[in-house]
């Protein structure tokens, strides 16, 4: 009896019914995630909202400075600077980074959790243009398994010439 796992199915079941209500609601309010009190014709992809729902791992973080630059904050806790890879493709900073050799697992060790699992991250694209972004000025930090990219940006934009749109009176067509 003293190895025995107990499960309480009940209290797993009332879980999942309760998550269950919570996604309906969502269904229901037209994924107008956030708060509460928002109007329903607000912008409902704002603060908090994912932009780089692709990439799950490793977590990171993408934000604009108030001096305009575009700040890449990725966790990277195990892995080492010499595997991380940083280089522009285009209009987006391309990201990879090799996870080091897994350790045999020790067979006298049982866990009570087990999640931390490293993996190789391949070809992750953030969108960066190259004709807002000085790509000359761009500044990687990794410190105590964060990974810092700060990319500043251009002091004097490429703008091409347009196309001037004649407007003219409604009665004069």
């Amino acid at each position: 009896m003293k190895d025995r796992i107990v499960i309480d199915l009940g209290r797993m079941m009332d879980e999942i019914f309760e998550a269950t209500k919570d996604f309906s609601h969502a269904f229901q309010d037209g994924f107008n995630f956030g708060h509460k009190d928002r109007d329903r014709n607000a912008r409902p992809f704002a603060e908090g909202m994912d932009y780089y729902p692709t990439y799950s791992y490793p977590p990171v973080n993408v934000y604009l400075t108030e001096k305009k630059q575009l700040v890449l904050e990725f966790a990277l806790a195990g892995f080492e600077e010499k595997d991380i890879s940083l280089e522009f493709q285009g209009d987006y900073l391309v990201f990879s980074a090799k996870a080091p050799e897994e350790q045999p697992e020790d067979e006298r060790i049982r866990y009570f959790k087990k999640r931390l699992k490293l993996k190789d991250i391949r070809d992750q694209h953030y969108y960066a243009p190259e004709d807002k972004f000085n790509r000359e000025q761009v500044k990687a930090v990794f410190k105590n398994g964060i990974l810092k990219v700060t990319i500043p940006p251009n002091q004097e934009y490429e703008t091409k010439d347009g196309i001037k749109v004649e407007i003219i009176k409604e009665d004069e067509e």
